[in-house]
């Protein structure tokens, strides 16, 4: 039986600036999350109002989940840190900020998205020193925060599980290791927005290869939390002339932004293998971590769209997909 806890984004309960982060907490709660990832633009719309400073507002915002019997799983996200052109100095004044919010908000994880600038310094030797300076800097006192590296599909230089396992290894810190998101393996490997079957050629076999070689080589202690959303199929399929298009953005970032939906809402386009992956990722290797729900839903953005909802539909999802891993488990 799957018994992993159960968290969600504070941005996948809602987007419009109405959706307010406290409310947020309380919704989750009730809706039976045993946990929430804070994005740090939730908190400074929480905190600036109040004529609070962050660290006033993470100590609130901690008060708050506490009353409501919610744990914090992480601060998210610290973008494009390693391999930035801007002054390492700067870089780590500014994670010095997030470390310390993360502190006071008792989360365990600070959330790290893989570096995707594409001027980015790609000398493995520079991100190997930043991110080492990065996780001393997190563990240099108590509470430790860890740093949970995400790889994602449109990241310059790690954008696979493979190549940011390797950046594990050369890290080599205790508090290193990776948030595996589903959106992003299957972006990758299986899901294509430019052809009308949503598909690469092969999809079915190369993430079922890719999943394989996970089990088999991927150390579980390494694997810090995991992440689920699904995705929308583009019909027709995404090109220059979709509403959506940017000049210079990757197509699944611009995926990622607007049509991400829970795993399992086919009424709203949702049609990745998610399932497949998280049976991987949590029933094949045994994993018994936190899973969190991150979603990024556009229609989440309108002001007539409700918390309560979007914790339903969280709900909801979780519960399909741990109904078809627990089948899957029972034969193992």
């Amino acid at each position: 039986m799957i018994t992993n806890k159960l968290a969600i984004g504070s941005l996948s309960l809602g987007q419009h600036p109405s959706h307010a982060l406290d409310h947020k907490i309380r919704i989750a709660a009730q809706a039976g999350f045993a946990g929430i990832e804070i994005v740090f633009s939730d908190l400074e719309r929480f905190s600036q109002p109040k004529g609070l400073s962050i660290f006033e507002g993470a100590s609130r915002i901690k008060a708050i989940c506490d009353k409501n019997g919610l744990s914090i799983l992480s601060l998210a996200p610290f973008e494009n840190y390693e391999g930035d052109r801007s002054p390492l100095i700067d870089r780590l004044r500014k994670a010095t900020q997030w470390v310390e919010v993360a502190r006071i908000l008792h989360a365990p994880f600070l959330q790290v998205p893989a570096q995707y600038g594409i001027d980015a310094i790609g000398d493995e030797g520079v991100i190997i020193s930043e991110l080492r300076q990065l996780c001393d800097l997190a563990s240099s006192k108590q509470p430790l925060v860890s740093i949970a590296y995400e790889p994602m599909s449109w990241s310059t230089y790690y954008s696979t599980w493979e190549s940011s396992l390797k950046l594990v290894e050369l890290v080599s810190r205790d508090n290193f290791g990776l948030c595996l998101d589903t959106f992003h393996i299957i972006t990758k490997l299986w899901a294509d927005p430019f052809t009308p079957s949503g598909t690469y050629p092969n999809a079915d076999d190369i993430l079922r290869d890719s999943m394989s070689r996970f089990v088999r080589d991927f150390p579980l202690d390494k694997i810090f939390f995991v992440q689920l959303s699904d995705g929308e199929r583009f019909d027709p399929p995404f090109s220059k002339e979709h509403p959506w298009y940017l000049e210079g953005e990757a197509a699944q970032f611009t995926w990622s932004k607007h049509a991400r939906p829970f795993p399992y809402e086919t009424k709203l386009g949702a049609y990745m293998p998610v399932a497949e992956v998280a049976r991987a990722w949590i029933v094949e290797t045994g994993y018994k971590g936190w899973v969190s729900m991150e979603i990024f839903d556009r229609r989440m953005r309108d002001r007539d769209s409700k918390v309560e909802h979007a914790a339903m539909r969280g709900i909801e999802s979780w519960k399909k997909l741990k109904h078809e891993l627990d089948a899957t488990q029972s034969k193992i």
